[in-house]
């Protein structure tokens, strides 16, 4: 390839166009690589890029120098650019590497038990010590220090979520991102004893009157309480941990057995996580309409089923996406959702200007919920056809589909 020759054979040389007529450029390119997927590539792990996967206990792992463990990144289709995920394992009466970085970090422990340890860069001896097990969800304060301990013989399987990409794609410069000096003692104080203690306050959050909590640490999302929520469907449970005063967004919910999620709209960077049951979701661009089957375009549908720790994109091409969640075990149905710093209900306004929870307003009041009543028809049929198949009774009641009622 000549020194001034591109991908594909494109000359790098600009030509000027001959007319009024001719338009600058190829017209038609492949997307580059980011800094992001660069480095995704330096690292020598594995990277699995699909709408989902049933669980993540099946991706292989590789050897991941930086953090002393076996590793694999998880790029969903929706998420470039939007936030970073990765699977690993510390093995047995491990511990990772110490290291910091300017981007936020938090992990989900799929499997095992241990501790953490985080400090400020040369006060290794005021460590911050926190043990966690299977279902804790804890977060690492912007640029600490810190280690992954390994408390049993048998390996500890983490799943991570961080805003790596958005820090890579616009810095840059990993000499910056993993080596800066700057402390984040508005993020950080590690003269605060209590900053790993658990907090389980139920607030609201201050933009969409959500519940929330504010805690570094939840001990088990798998099995903790979740407060009444009914957005999304009959008897729905939901609170948001927002961690170490992260951007990063994220919730846990709950559908009753029997029961399943309104289909609604949005755009990319959600990530669906099943921590509790089983069962499967429908996702589908939003321009084929509310009923896609009774339409004739099943085939523009996307299904994704998982159990945990199994994940699914919502909105997985970019732009929105109808998406629908359908439990099929005899308990509840748990999930937790990650955006990265995505929060669905900062968009973008005037100060003082009024914003709308579109997705918990029905489609025919200005929403993009998709109320039970003009649903397609396919899917409450194969919801129950698929709890008889495993003896579980549905409780979606007739009237749920009335609209005075949904």
């Amino acid at each position: 390839m000549a020194p001034h020759d591109g991908p594909d054979g494109h000359t790098h040389d600009w030509v000027e166009p001959k007319d009024l007529l001719t338009r600058s450029g190829y017209g038609e390119f492949k997307a580059p690589k980011s800094s992001y997927d660069i480095w995704m590539e330096e690292q020598e792990i594995p990277i699995y890029r699909h709408i989902g996967i049933d669980k993540v206990q099946n991706l292989p792992l590789k050897p991941w120098k930086m953090m002393g463990a076996n590793a694999t990144f998880v790029q969903l289709f929706g998420t470039e650019g939007m936030w970073g995920c990765h699977v690993m394992e510390v093995p047995g009466a491990g511990a990772t590497i110490p290291v910091k970085h300017i981007y936020e970090q938090q992990y989900f422990v799929v499997e095992g038990r241990g501790s953490t340890e985080v400090w400020e860069e040369g006060q290794e001896d005021k460590a911050h010590v926190f043990e966690w097990q299977k279902g804790s969800l804890w977060s690492i304060p912007m640029n600490a220090k810190y280690r992954i301990v390994n408390a049993s013989s048998s390996p500890a399987l983490l799943l991570g979520g961080n805003t790596a990409p958005n820090v890579m794609n616009q810095f840059d410069n990993p000499e910056f991102i993993f080596n800066c000096p700057y402390n984040f003692r508005d993020r950080f104080d590690p003269n605060r004893e209590d900053y790993y203690k658990p907090s389980d306050e139920i607030l609201a959050d201050p933009i969409r009157g959500l519940a929330m909590t504010q805690t570094n640490i939840v001990p088990d999302i798998v099995d903790c309480e979740l407060p009444l929520d009914n957005r999304r469907s009959p008897g729905y449970r939901r609170i948001e941990p927002h961690m170490t005063d992260n951007n990063f967004y994220l919730w846990i919910g709950q559908h009753e057995p029997g029961r399943y999620s309104k289909g609604h709209a949005h755009g990319s960077a959600a990530i669906l996580i099943c921590i509790k049951g089983k069962g499967y979701t429908y996702t589908w661009p939003a321009k084929y309409g509310e009923t896609p089957w009774k339409d004739g375009n099943e085939d523009k549908v996307l299904r994704q089923d998982y159990e945990p720790v199994g994940m699914v994109s919502a909105a997985p091409m970019s732009g929105d996406w109808y998406h629908q969640h359908f439990g099929m075990s005899d308990g509840p149905f748990r999930l937790t959702a990650w955006f990265g710093p995505h929060h669905p209900g900062r968009t973008i306004k005037r100060p003082g200007e009024n914003a709308t929870d579109y997705g918990a307003i029905d489609v025919r009041d200005g929403g993009t919920a998709i109320g039970y009543d003009i649903e397609d028809p396919y899917l409450r049929g194969e919801f129950e056809e698929g709890l008889d198949s495993y003896g579980i009774k549905t409780r979606m009641e007739s009237e749920l589909y009335d609209r005075k009622v949904n």
